[in-house]
């Protein structure tokens, strides 16, 4: 049986990225994103959804180096469950987005892509130009015959 198991994210950080290190060494990130819902609620106010990403290795090292509270990402990974008992002996379990690709967005044109390779983590430049959504007007001139609906 086939599966599949990706999440793509488009938001900002709520917070600074949290760095720490594992025993080995190895660098991990803490990330917060906020992601906007595309409606509002009936007293028009836009709510959004909170989520944990987990970034490993150089990818988190660039996110601790780049990245701040308010910093618009998109975020490509995957879901992970963790489960685990406080001292207390209470369980605990989250959901959690590990981060393979994370593009540092910025609020101009362009931003930088990084991604994440399990066995060591690579850097990836991407000058991409927005797309400007066309204005109301211009389906004015379309024929009847050209709207897709």
């Amino acid at each position: 049986m086939a599966s599949l198991n990706r999440v793509i994210l488009v938001g900002n950080l709520t917070k600074d990225p949290e760095v720490k290190s594992t025993p080995d060494g190895t660098s991990v990130a803490n990330l917060r994103m906020a992601v906007n819902r595309p409606w509002t609620n009936k007293q028009g106010e836009r709510e959004a959804d909170y989520f944990t990403i987990v970034a490993w290795r150089k990818l988190a090292e660039l996110c601790s180096q780049y990245l701040s509270k308010g910093s618009p990402v998109a975020i490509e990974g995957r879901l992970q469950t963790r489960s685990w008992e406080t001292q207390e002996g209470q369980k605990r379990s989250t959901v959690e987005i590990v981060a393979d690709n994370i593009q540092f967005l910025s609020r101009g044109a362009g931003g930088n892509d990084y991604q994440a390779d399990q066995s060591s983590s690579q850097q990836d430049s991407s000058n991409l130009e927005p797309v400007a959504a066309p204005a109301a007007n211009d389906t004015e001139d379309l024929p009847d015959d050209d709207v897709p609906f």
